[in-house]
């Protein structure tokens, strides 16, 4: 008596096409989530790197700055940008970033008399102001501009920085009026401030926040 064929049950076929399915499904599934995932960790990453390197370059510059180191000098500007912010793309005078150095005080009326000045603010339009008497910039200003007394006019800065006291005492550029929002000065206190301000790679992660500048500031 011949045997009878024996066939596999549809309804198992079935099922084993569609377990493959699901693990074709699944991998594709996980792919598409893990891998721009893994990517973007990646930029996070670096750009969390970028934004310690800045914060890091800033503050040691700063803290020599108000330490006596003269950044008028060209030597002093490549330690700068060959040595501190190496890899961050600057030079002296241009590339992708840029570094104020300011000194501030506070004029009082003591401060316009020693000038000749009267002790008011029509003789003296400064008197009990924040300003800047010192403003050196490491790199590129089209960055972005200075938070603190932006538009200085270069014509005022000297060689060395210092803008002398006919100006600090009368220039309202120099005036640093949201200063006070970071440290309150009185009479016969300085701050010596830095900041700094980097364009980051294309596709950083600020550019996940329409932001083009890593910032970073340093108050001594």
């Amino acid at each position: 008596m011949p045997r009878k064929p024996i066939f596999k049950p549809l309804h198992v076929r079935k099922s084993s096409r569609e377990g493959g399915t699901a693990v074709i499904e699944f991998v594709l599934s996980t792919g598409l989530i893990i891998i721009p995932i893994f990517f973007g960790l990646i930029v996070i990453g670096l750009s969390l790197i970028l934004a310690n390197q800045v914060t890091e370059v800033c503050r040691d510059t700063g803290h020599m700055f108000a330490y006596g180191v003269d950044f008028s000098q060209s030597a002093s500007q490549l330690l700068v940008t060959q040595q501190l912010a190496q890899g961050l793309g600057m030079t002296p005078t241009g590339g992708k970033g840029v570094i104020y150095l300011s000194t501030l005080t506070y004029v009082d009326s003591t401060s316009c008399t020693a000038a000749g000045l009267q002790a008011n603010t029509t003789s003296c339009p400064n008197m009990n102001q924040t300003v800047v008497i010192k403003r050196l910039i490491i790199g590129n200003a089209g960055v972005q501009a200075a938070t603190f007394a932006p538009g200085i006019p270069a014509s005022i800065i000297g060689s060395t920085g210092d803008i002398s006291s006919a100006n600090y005492l009368t220039s309202s550029s120099v005036q640093a009026n949201n200063f006070a929002n970071v440290i309150s000065l009185t009479v016969g206190q300085y701050a010596y401030v830095s900041e700094m301000f980097v364009n980051p790679p294309v596709g950083g992660v600020w550019s996940l926040f329409s932001s083009n500048v890593v910032a970073a500031r340093s108050v001594f």
